[in-house]
């Protein structure tokens, strides 16, 4: 008898986070989504890819070992390898919005699972073996490639991304 109103306040949050990711609308976060990962934008959406084509997302330079964290409310429709990606998770954000994150060494989320924003749900791997940078970690550190697609065509997250500097200061010396 004691245990039974103990399983409802936890059931509870889980609730209020599905309603929360049908409340608000991913459109409605512009401006307001901070990077999956602590790091710098090193290539942007449109960018040439090196390789004869146009990035379809923005890269973002990061340190070895680094947690990253659902961009906002959603669930897992993909979550495992992927060519020479690395580690894959495609998020399902609501509205014909998804978010392909690809880069990581591990992932801690599984398929079906519902994420809130801010969420923990992977790490990035080592700094590139291949890389010969020399002028430190910063150069040669993991890359997390961020992609958000509407109705299955890849949108600019410019809009989307929260100000950075007034949130982390100096991360640009």
């Amino acid at each position: 008898l004691g245990t039974a109103p103990a399983a409802a306040p936890e059931d509870e949050p889980e609730m209020a986070a599905a309603s929360q990711f049908a409340a608000i609308p991913f459109a409605a976060l512009s401006g307001q989504v901070p990077l999956p990962v602590h790091g710098q934008i090193v290539a942007r959406f449109g960018q040439d890819d090196d390789v004869g084509g146009r990035l379809g997302g923005d890269i973002v330079k990061t340190h070895s070992g680094a947690i990253v964290t659902a961009p906002s409310d959603a669930s897992v429709l993909y979550a495992g390898p992927f060519r020479s990606y690395g580690q894959l998770l495609i998020l399902n954000a609501g509205e014909g919005y998804h978010l392909v994150l690809a880069g990581m060494s591990r992932i801690s989320v599984r398929l079906g699972q519902s994420v809130v924003a801010g969420e923990p749900i992977g790490a990035m791997g080592e700094a590139r073996v291949a890389s010969i940078a020399t002028s430190g970690d910063e150069e040669s550190g993991p890359e997390l490639y961020v992609e958000f697609r509407k109705e299955g065509k890849p949108v600019d997250p410019a809009p989307w991304w929260a100000d950075r500097n007034s949130v982390r200061a100096g991360n640009d010396t």
